[in-house]
């Protein structure tokens, strides 16, 4: 039994892409993640849906730009390793992708990082209005 959360079932997951999720981390803070296929043991991974660069997403909704076991950078093009995260060309290069720790066990794919909590598939609901807690005016 595993001590995780139910994401996705393997299959879920394409070849070419991601399975986008949102989930919440230590300080409530909704943040986008991805799983994406790699060739390394269990088969997959899950990272944040952020270029460390900029603050780009990867996955926009239909799925994350791949090619050749990498994760593309939609702003400058720069490749991470769909396996390790790692980032050695472009704007990004020298820096790694935030990882999220996931476990699959037959052929299901379990959120099993004390950092985040899983809240439901897709993308951060956008109905919530600004996420600013600033009391500001102008």
């Amino acid at each position: 039994m595993v001590d995780g959360t139910e994401i996705a079932s393997l299959d879920d997951v394409p070849e070419l892409g991601s399975y986008l999720f949102t989930a919440e981390d230590m300080f409530t803070n909704e943040e986008e993640v991805i799983l994406v296929r790699c060739d390394d043991d269990p088969g997959v991974e899950a990272w944040v849906n952020n270029c460390p660069h900029e603050s780009q997403r990867f996955d926009r909704g239909d799925g994350a730009a791949m090619r050749d076991g990498e994760i593309i950078c939609p702003k400058h093009g720069s490749l991470f390793d769909s396996c390790t995260g790692e980032c050695d060309n472009g704007e990004a290069a020298g820096t790694t992708l935030p990882t999220v720790e996931i476990v699959v066990d037959s052929g299901t794919v379990y959120l099993t990082d004390d950092d985040y909590t899983y809240l439901h598939e897709g993308p951060i609901d956008s109905d919530e209005g600004p996420g600013s807690t600033s009391h500001l005016s102008f």
